[in-house]
Order: C-alpha cells, then sequence, then structure tokens
C-alpha cells in the first residue's frame, strides 16, 4: 500500500512539472485561481473536521494525517516554486527586449 502513495505523489510532481512548463496564458490562470478556491474550500473543512486527514491517509497508505498533509504541502510548494520563476524569467525577457528597443 506505501507504494501507492509514493507513485501518486511522484505522479503529482510530474504532473505539476508539466502542467507548469508547458501551459501558459488566461486558462492556465483560470485552473490555478479554480485550484487555490478548491484548496481554501478544502482546508476550512479539514479545519472543521480535521480527522478527515486520518481517513486520507490511512486510504491512501500514509501513517499519520500529517504526514499526507506535508506530502501535498511540498508538491503545492512545487508548483509553486514552478510558477515563479516561469513568471521572472518570462519578466526578464520582456525586460530585455524592452530594453533593446529603447536601446
Amino acid at each position: 500500500m506505501k507504494a501507492l502513495i509514493q507513485l501518486a505523489l511522484i505522479a503529482a510532481v510530474v504532473v505539476v512539472l508539466l502542467r507548469m512548463t508547458t501551459a501558459r496564458g488566461a486558462r492556465t490562470q483560470a485552473i490555478r485561481r479554480l485550484g487555490m478556491f478548491a484548496f481554501a474550500a478544502f482546508a476550512v473543512y479539514s479545519i472543521i473536521f480535521p480527522s478527515v486527514w486520518v481517513g486520507l491517509a490511512r486510504a491512501v497508505g500514509v501513517g499519520r494525517g500529517t504526514d499526507l498533509v506535508l506530502y501535498i504541502l511540498v508538491i503545492a510548494f512545487l508548483g509553486y516554486m514552478m510558477s515563479t520563476h516561469l513568471r521572472f524569467r518570462e519578466m526578464d525577457v520582456r525586460f530585455t527586449r524592452l530594453s533593446r528597443r529603447i536601446a
């Protein structure tokens, strides 16, 4: 059962990396906003009913709910990091083009 969660986490990391490196534009921004809304709704639900994490953790083969939260936060942080990196890289390209036009 432990291998199932490991495969799922690795797949999630790969999906985040692929999504962040291939997609840009309004659709990606809309997906991010929907993801943030879903995250906020689930966060409120899990605050009200904290045992939901224990049940989810056991269902996917993780020992404790806090470990599952940590794994999910690592994936979310990776997505945020990739998104920020791509945004800054895009700004660098824009500034370089702008400065070349001005010069």
